[in-house]
Protein backbone atom coordinates (compact mmCIF):
# COMPACT_ATOMS: atom_id res chain seq x y z
CA UNK A 1 0.00 0.00 0.00
CA UNK A 2 1.40 2.87 -0.94
CA UNK A 3 -0.36 5.96 1.13
CA UNK A 4 3.00 7.67 1.77
CA UNK A 5 2.59 8.82 -1.92
CA UNK A 6 -1.16 9.63 -1.49
CA UNK A 7 -1.28 10.68 1.99
CA UNK A 8 -2.70 14.29 3.46
CA UNK A 9 0.17 16.65 4.63
CA UNK A 10 -2.28 16.53 7.65
CA UNK A 11 -4.43 15.68 9.98
CA UNK A 12 -7.76 17.85 9.72
CA UNK A 13 -8.55 19.22 12.68
CA UNK A 14 -12.09 18.52 14.54
CA UNK A 15 -14.38 21.90 14.65
CA UNK A 16 -17.80 22.27 15.20
CA UNK A 17 -20.69 22.63 11.76
CA UNK A 18 -23.99 23.55 11.60
CA UNK A 19 -24.80 21.74 8.12
CA UNK A 20 -28.77 21.88 7.99
CA UNK A 21 -29.91 18.12 6.21
CA UNK A 22 -31.94 18.74 3.33
CA UNK A 23 -34.31 15.64 1.75
CA UNK A 24 -32.30 16.09 -1.40
CA UNK A 25 -28.77 14.81 1.16
CA UNK A 26 -30.82 12.20 2.07
CA UNK A 27 -32.10 10.67 -1.18
CA UNK A 28 -28.35 11.32 -2.04
CA UNK A 29 -26.57 9.21 1.13
CA UNK A 30 -29.34 6.37 0.86
CA UNK A 31 -28.08 5.95 -2.37
CA UNK A 32 -24.40 5.20 -1.33
CA UNK A 33 -25.87 3.88 1.53
CA UNK A 34 -27.88 0.68 -0.72
CA UNK A 35 -25.64 1.01 -3.65
CA UNK A 36 -28.94 1.72 -5.76
CA UNK A 37 -29.36 3.01 -9.07
CA UNK A 38 -30.26 6.49 -9.90
CA UNK A 39 -32.41 4.96 -12.87
CA UNK A 40 -34.56 3.82 -10.52
CA UNK A 41 -35.31 6.91 -8.79
CA UNK A 42 -39.15 8.38 -9.03
CA UNK A 43 -38.00 12.31 -7.98
CA UNK A 44 -35.09 14.68 -7.40
CA UNK A 45 -35.30 16.91 -4.58
CA UNK A 46 -33.27 20.33 -5.71
CA UNK A 47 -34.77 23.16 -4.24
CA UNK A 48 -33.64 25.58 -6.19
CA UNK A 49 -31.34 26.89 -8.88
CA UNK A 50 -27.88 27.32 -6.54
CA UNK A 51 -28.56 23.85 -5.70
CA UNK A 52 -28.58 22.62 -9.33
CA UNK A 53 -25.57 24.41 -10.67
CA UNK A 54 -23.66 23.12 -7.48
CA UNK A 55 -24.80 19.60 -9.01
CA UNK A 56 -23.43 20.30 -11.78
CA UNK A 57 -20.34 21.58 -10.47
CA UNK A 58 -19.69 18.41 -8.99
CA UNK A 59 -20.33 16.90 -12.77
CA UNK A 60 -17.38 19.02 -13.69
CA UNK A 61 -19.58 21.07 -15.25
CA UNK A 62 -19.62 24.86 -15.01
CA UNK A 63 -22.55 26.87 -15.94
CA UNK A 64 -20.69 30.19 -16.18
CA UNK A 65 -18.63 28.73 -19.36
CA UNK A 66 -20.56 28.92 -22.78
CA UNK A 67 -19.09 25.27 -23.94
CA UNK A 68 -20.25 23.63 -20.61
CA UNK A 69 -23.89 25.16 -21.47
CA UNK A 70 -23.94 23.99 -24.66
CA UNK A 71 -22.74 20.13 -23.69
CA UNK A 72 -25.64 20.42 -21.08
CA UNK A 73 -28.06 21.35 -24.00
CA UNK A 74 -26.31 18.59 -26.65
CA UNK A 75 -26.73 15.75 -23.97
CA UNK A 76 -30.64 16.83 -23.14
CA UNK A 77 -31.54 16.96 -26.56
CA UNK A 78 -29.96 14.07 -27.72
CA UNK A 79 -32.22 12.36 -24.52
CA UNK A 80 -35.66 13.54 -25.88
CA UNK A 81 -34.53 12.50 -29.59
CA UNK A 82 -34.10 8.83 -28.01
CA UNK A 83 -37.16 9.19 -26.04
CA UNK A 84 -39.12 10.32 -28.70
CA UNK A 85 -37.97 8.13 -31.75
CA UNK A 86 -37.63 5.09 -29.84
CA UNK A 87 -40.21 4.56 -26.86
CA UNK A 88 -42.41 7.09 -28.67
CA UNK A 89 -42.66 9.63 -25.84
CA UNK A 90 -44.31 12.83 -26.44
CA UNK A 91 -43.11 16.03 -24.54
CA UNK A 92 -45.41 19.06 -24.10
CA UNK A 93 -43.72 22.33 -25.79
CA UNK A 94 -42.05 23.62 -22.33
CA UNK A 95 -40.28 20.49 -21.80
CA UNK A 96 -39.02 19.61 -24.92
CA UNK A 97 -37.26 23.04 -25.94
CA UNK A 98 -37.01 24.93 -22.13
CA UNK A 99 -35.15 28.27 -21.84
CA UNK A 100 -32.77 26.93 -19.50
CA UNK A 101 -31.96 22.72 -18.86
CA UNK A 102 -31.53 23.39 -15.51
CA UNK A 103 -35.28 24.17 -15.21
CA UNK A 104 -35.96 20.42 -15.80
CA UNK A 105 -34.09 19.28 -12.83
CA UNK A 106 -36.56 22.28 -10.77
CA UNK A 107 -39.37 20.61 -12.58
CA UNK A 108 -38.25 16.70 -11.49
CA UNK A 109 -38.07 18.07 -7.96
CA UNK A 110 -41.74 19.19 -7.49
CA UNK A 111 -43.68 17.34 -5.04
CA UNK A 112 -48.03 16.61 -5.35
CA UNK A 113 -50.23 17.74 -7.57
CA UNK A 114 -50.37 16.96 -10.98
CA UNK A 115 -47.52 14.64 -11.57
CA UNK A 116 -46.77 14.39 -15.76
CA UNK A 117 -44.17 17.30 -16.25
CA UNK A 118 -42.14 16.34 -12.66
CA UNK A 119 -42.24 12.78 -14.04
CA UNK A 120 -41.29 13.19 -18.12
CA UNK A 121 -38.50 15.52 -16.37
CA UNK A 122 -36.94 12.38 -14.60
CA UNK A 123 -37.25 10.04 -17.65
CA UNK A 124 -35.37 12.84 -19.45
CA UNK A 125 -32.70 13.37 -16.69
CA UNK A 126 -32.21 9.48 -16.58
CA UNK A 127 -31.50 9.41 -20.10
CA UNK A 128 -28.93 12.32 -19.91
CA UNK A 129 -27.27 10.23 -16.46
CA UNK A 130 -26.46 7.60 -19.36
CA UNK A 131 -25.66 9.01 -22.11
CA UNK A 132 -22.75 11.97 -20.57
CA UNK A 133 -21.62 8.84 -18.94
CA UNK A 134 -21.31 6.42 -21.89
CA UNK A 135 -19.57 9.45 -24.14
CA UNK A 136 -17.12 10.16 -21.06
CA UNK A 137 -16.46 6.57 -21.63
CA UNK A 138 -15.66 7.45 -25.81
CA UNK A 139 -14.02 10.23 -24.72
CA UNK A 140 -11.20 8.36 -22.29
CA UNK A 141 -10.85 6.02 -24.92
CA UNK A 142 -10.08 8.89 -27.94
CA UNK A 143 -8.25 11.06 -25.36
CA UNK A 144 -4.25 10.61 -25.31
CA UNK A 145 -3.82 10.78 -21.43
CA UNK A 146 -2.54 7.73 -19.11
CA UNK A 147 -5.01 6.26 -16.43
CA UNK A 148 -2.30 7.14 -14.17
CA UNK A 149 -2.77 11.08 -14.92
CA UNK A 150 -6.24 10.79 -14.33
CA UNK A 151 -5.88 9.17 -11.01
CA UNK A 152 -3.14 11.96 -10.23
CA UNK A 153 -5.77 14.60 -11.27
CA UNK A 154 -8.72 12.93 -8.97
CA UNK A 155 -6.69 12.69 -6.34
CA UNK A 156 -5.82 16.55 -6.43
CA UNK A 157 -9.40 17.21 -6.61
CA UNK A 158 -10.50 15.10 -3.71
CA UNK A 159 -7.28 16.28 -1.68
CA UNK A 160 -8.69 19.87 -2.47
CA UNK A 161 -12.77 19.00 -1.14
CA UNK A 162 -10.85 17.45 1.66
CA UNK A 163 -9.08 20.80 3.04
CA UNK A 164 -12.23 22.34 2.26
CA UNK A 165 -14.23 20.19 4.44
CA UNK A 166 -11.31 21.49 7.39
CA UNK A 167 -12.16 25.15 6.53
CA UNK A 168 -15.99 24.82 6.71
CA UNK A 169 -15.59 23.32 10.37
CA UNK A 170 -17.25 19.12 9.84
CA UNK A 171 -15.84 17.29 12.67
CA UNK A 172 -13.61 15.35 10.20
CA UNK A 173 -10.50 13.89 12.09
CA UNK A 174 -8.54 12.18 9.47
CA UNK A 175 -9.20 11.64 5.56
CA UNK A 176 -6.30 10.27 3.84
CA UNK A 177 -5.84 8.35 0.65
CA UNK A 178 -3.96 5.36 -0.91
CA UNK A 179 -3.13 3.63 -4.32
CA UNK A 180 -2.76 -0.03 -3.95
CA UNK A 181 0.61 -1.48 -4.52
CA UNK A 182 1.25 -3.70 -7.44
CA UNK A 183 1.29 -6.78 -4.98
CA UNK A 184 -2.18 -5.99 -3.67
CA UNK A 185 -3.74 -5.48 -6.89
CA UNK A 186 -2.32 -8.94 -7.81
CA UNK A 187 -3.74 -10.86 -4.53
CA UNK A 188 -6.85 -9.37 -5.07
CA UNK A 189 -7.41 -10.65 -8.52
CA UNK A 190 -6.45 -14.28 -7.45
CA UNK A 191 -9.05 -13.73 -4.67
CA UNK A 192 -11.43 -12.67 -6.39
CA UNK A 193 -13.54 -15.57 -9.01
CA UNK A 194 -13.96 -12.79 -11.58
CA UNK A 195 -10.59 -12.65 -11.77
CA UNK A 196 -9.47 -9.31 -14.50
CA UNK A 197 -8.80 -6.08 -14.17
CA UNK A 198 -12.02 -4.27 -14.13
CA UNK A 199 -13.28 -5.71 -11.39
CA UNK A 200 -10.98 -3.82 -9.50
CA UNK A 201 -12.56 -0.68 -8.30
CA UNK A 202 -10.28 0.46 -5.42
CA UNK A 203 -7.18 1.38 -7.30
CA UNK A 204 -7.44 5.02 -5.34
CA UNK A 205 -9.55 4.84 -2.38
CA UNK A 206 -9.86 6.90 0.76
CA UNK A 207 -10.73 6.58 4.06
CA UNK A 208 -12.59 9.31 6.46
CA UNK A 209 -12.67 9.29 10.53
CA UNK A 210 -15.39 11.06 12.01
CA UNK A 211 -15.41 12.13 16.01
CA UNK A 212 -18.64 10.28 16.58
CA UNK A 213 -21.48 8.33 15.05
CA UNK A 214 -23.54 11.35 15.36
CA UNK A 215 -21.48 13.44 12.51
CA UNK A 216 -21.61 10.54 9.76
CA UNK A 217 -24.84 11.79 8.37
CA UNK A 218 -23.48 15.76 8.23
CA UNK A 219 -20.15 14.45 6.81
CA UNK A 220 -22.31 12.12 3.94
CA UNK A 221 -24.52 15.08 3.26
CA UNK A 222 -21.37 17.42 2.70
CA UNK A 223 -19.51 14.85 0.48
CA UNK A 224 -22.21 14.06 -1.91
CA UNK A 225 -22.88 17.91 -2.30
CA UNK A 226 -19.48 18.78 -2.81
CA UNK A 227 -17.06 15.65 -3.72
CA UNK A 228 -18.36 13.18 -5.65
CA UNK A 229 -21.51 13.09 -7.84
CA UNK A 230 -24.27 11.10 -6.40
CA UNK A 231 -25.80 9.70 -9.36
CA UNK A 232 -22.62 7.99 -10.29
CA UNK A 233 -22.21 5.72 -7.17
CA UNK A 234 -21.48 2.19 -8.31
CA UNK A 235 -24.98 0.06 -7.98
CA UNK A 236 -24.07 -2.75 -5.91
CA UNK A 237 -20.93 -1.82 -4.53
CA UNK A 238 -21.59 -0.37 -1.30
CA UNK A 239 -21.95 -1.99 2.26
CA UNK A 240 -23.29 -0.40 5.20
CA UNK A 241 -23.83 -1.65 8.74
CA UNK A 242 -23.11 1.33 10.20
CA UNK A 243 -25.21 3.51 9.58
CA UNK A 244 -29.04 2.88 10.02
CA UNK A 245 -31.10 4.37 7.05
CA UNK A 246 -34.00 5.43 9.80
CA UNK A 247 -31.19 7.78 11.40
CA UNK A 248 -31.96 9.66 7.99
CA UNK A 249 -35.20 10.38 9.04
CA UNK A 250 -34.68 11.26 11.56
CA UNK A 251 -31.91 13.92 11.15
CA UNK A 252 -34.77 15.62 8.11
CA UNK A 253 -36.67 18.12 9.10
CA UNK A 254 -40.37 17.22 10.13
CA UNK A 255 -41.62 19.09 7.16
CA UNK A 256 -39.88 16.68 4.77
CA UNK A 257 -40.13 13.42 6.75
CA UNK A 258 -42.88 12.18 5.25
CA UNK A 259 -41.67 12.77 1.37
CA UNK A 260 -38.81 10.83 2.21
CA UNK A 261 -41.41 7.64 4.40
CA UNK A 262 -42.82 7.14 1.40
CA UNK A 263 -39.78 5.85 -0.78
CA UNK A 264 -39.63 2.38 1.67
CA UNK A 265 -36.80 3.27 3.83
CA UNK A 266 -34.86 -0.15 4.38
CA UNK A 267 -31.90 -1.29 6.15
CA UNK A 268 -29.57 -2.80 3.87
CA UNK A 269 -26.10 -4.18 4.29
CA UNK A 270 -25.05 -4.78 0.59
CA UNK A 271 -21.76 -7.21 0.19
CA UNK A 272 -19.54 -7.62 2.75
CA UNK A 273 -15.87 -8.03 2.26
CA UNK A 274 -15.37 -11.97 2.76
CA UNK A 275 -11.82 -11.78 4.34
CA UNK A 276 -13.16 -8.87 6.98
CA UNK A 277 -13.60 -9.98 10.45
CA UNK A 278 -16.99 -10.28 12.02
CA UNK A 279 -17.10 -7.68 13.71
CA UNK A 280 -15.76 -5.21 11.51
CA UNK A 281 -17.96 -2.02 10.66
CA UNK A 282 -17.97 0.05 8.36
CA UNK A 283 -19.78 2.39 5.31
CA UNK A 284 -18.09 1.43 1.85
CA UNK A 285 -18.97 2.64 -1.95
CA UNK A 286 -17.50 2.83 -4.98
CA UNK A 287 -18.18 6.16 -7.32
CA UNK A 288 -17.18 6.68 -10.91
CA UNK A 289 -15.55 10.42 -10.45
CA UNK A 290 -15.51 12.95 -13.02
CA UNK A 291 -12.17 13.98 -13.82
CA UNK A 292 -11.90 17.48 -16.36
CA UNK A 293 -9.66 16.60 -19.38
CA UNK A 294 -6.62 19.53 -18.93
CA UNK A 295 -6.81 22.21 -21.80
CA UNK A 296 -2.90 21.15 -22.24
CA UNK A 297 -4.21 17.59 -23.26
CA UNK A 298 -3.26 17.50 -27.16
CA UNK A 299 -7.29 16.75 -29.04
CA UNK A 300 -10.08 18.17 -30.50
CA UNK A 301 -12.79 18.88 -27.28
CA UNK A 302 -16.23 19.39 -28.69
CA UNK A 303 -19.59 19.63 -27.06
CA UNK A 304 -20.39 16.38 -28.40
CA UNK A 305 -18.20 14.45 -25.74
CA UNK A 306 -17.31 17.23 -23.39
CA UNK A 307 -14.39 17.42 -21.47
CA UNK A 308 -14.84 15.04 -18.57
CA UNK A 309 -13.95 11.79 -18.11
CA UNK A 310 -14.88 9.15 -14.76
CA UNK A 311 -11.99 6.99 -12.88
CA UNK A 312 -13.54 4.62 -10.14
CA UNK A 313 -12.75 5.86 -6.79
CA UNK A 314 -13.45 4.31 -3.81
CA UNK A 315 -14.64 5.90 0.06
CA UNK A 316 -14.69 4.97 3.19
CA UNK A 317 -16.04 6.20 6.40
CA UNK A 318 -16.45 5.69 9.61
CA UNK A 319 -16.30 7.12 13.32
CA UNK A 320 -13.28 6.92 15.69
CA UNK A 321 -14.53 4.60 18.13
CA UNK A 322 -15.62 2.30 15.62
CA UNK A 323 -12.16 2.48 13.73
CA UNK A 324 -10.19 1.48 16.82
CA UNK A 325 -11.92 -1.19 17.09
CA UNK A 326 -11.67 -1.88 13.66
CA UNK A 327 -8.29 -2.76 14.07
CA UNK A 328 -8.68 -5.00 17.06
CA UNK A 329 -8.51 -9.03 17.81
CA UNK A 330 -10.27 -10.74 14.44
CA UNK A 331 -10.32 -7.41 12.53
CA UNK A 332 -6.76 -6.42 12.59
CA UNK A 333 -5.34 -5.88 8.83
CA UNK A 334 -2.70 -8.79 9.39
CA UNK A 335 -5.57 -11.25 10.10
CA UNK A 336 -7.30 -9.95 7.06
CA UNK A 337 -4.70 -10.04 4.77
CA UNK A 338 -3.81 -13.53 5.69
CA UNK A 339 -7.13 -14.82 5.22
CA UNK A 340 -6.90 -13.49 2.07
CA UNK A 341 -3.19 -15.44 1.25
CA UNK A 342 -4.76 -18.69 2.21
CA UNK A 343 -7.70 -18.44 -0.24
CA UNK A 344 -4.94 -17.18 -3.16
CA UNK A 345 -3.05 -20.57 -1.83
CA UNK A 346 -6.11 -22.83 -1.92
CA UNK A 347 -7.19 -21.38 -5.46
CA UNK A 348 -3.20 -21.83 -7.00
CA UNK A 349 -2.63 -24.90 -5.80
CA UNK A 350 -6.01 -27.01 -6.01
CA UNK A 351 -8.03 -24.84 -8.42
CA UNK A 352 -10.90 -24.75 -5.65
CA UNK A 353 -12.15 -22.84 -2.71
Amino acid sequence: MRRDILELDSILSAHTAALQITLQDAEAVRLLLTGDSVVDWQRLAFADRDAVDRFLEVQGLDMGHPEDRERLRYVFNESVSYLEEHLHLRFPAELRNPDDVRTVFLWASQYGGFRRTQILSCVILKLMHVIHHMEAADLKFKTAISEEALLELAHRQILASARAMQEEGLKVLAFYGSRKSRSSVITKLLAKREAVAATIFDKLRYRIVVETEDDLIPALAWITRHVFPFNYVIPNQSHNNLLPLTDLLAALPEADREAFQQLDVEDEQGPKNEFSGRSYRTINWIVDYPVRIPASVPGTFGFELGRVVFVMVEFQILDEVTARRNEEGDNAHDLYKARQHRVVAARLKRGGR
